[in-house]
């Protein structure tokens, strides 16, 4: 275990989280002209980049790496390397990208918490984890995917509310089992 969360912090974090942002979304329509600005956003992309670059740095740093721990301080001077790379040479969807890794930076938390856990409504914290792994594969490897997914949903106003009711509910379930089962 490297973040040492309990399924009941995993799941109020998680389900607080889908609750949030379906809650804004249901209430606020007119974000999807904020959303779909994102893809492009060489700002969102460094800052999220960045929190990523932190994240990765601790995680490097302090994790257990066994017989591999002789590569942590040449990876922990190639991460800053990479990052400044990837800062001057990646214009094309920095933010889409960034975003790819911080997904699939969340699931692992996620899975953790869950991992050899005998209630079965565990899994709807590892559906939420496998969703951001293969959302962040996707967005990482293609782009402009997600920038095809928030156009889609910002098409109609009905649409952008119905996927956000979505997430709120499931969050709202999360949150549920969160209180009264883990």
């Amino acid at each position: 275990m490297i973040y040492h969360l309990s399924l009941h912090t995993s799941g109020i974090t998680a389900g607080a989280f889908l609750v949030l942002v379906g809650l804004i979304g249901m209430l606020k329509p007119d974000l999807a002209s904020v959303v779909q600005r994102f893809p492009r956003s060489r700002v969102a992309g460094v800052l999220v980049l960045t929190i990523c670059l932190v994240w990765t740095f601790w995680l490097l740093a302090t994790i257990q790496m066994g017989e591999f721990s002789a590569f942590r301080r040449p990876l922990l001077i190639a991460l800053p390397i990479g990052y400044a790379l990837a800062l001057r040479f990646v214009d094309e969807f920095l933010a889409v990208r960034a975003l790819g890794i911080l997904c699939l930076l969340a699931a692992e938390p996620l899975l953790d918490a869950a991992f050899l856990r005998y209630e079965t409504s565990r899994l709807l914290i590892t559906v939420f984890a496998y969703v951001l792994i293969v959302a962040g594969l996707f967005w990482v490897a293609i782009p402009y995917v997600l920038r095809d997914q928030i156009n889609w949903s910002a098409r109609s106003a009905f649409r952008w509310r119905c996927l956000h009711a979505v997430a709120f509910i499931y969050g709202s379930v999360i949150l549920a089992f969160a209180f009264t089962q883990y």
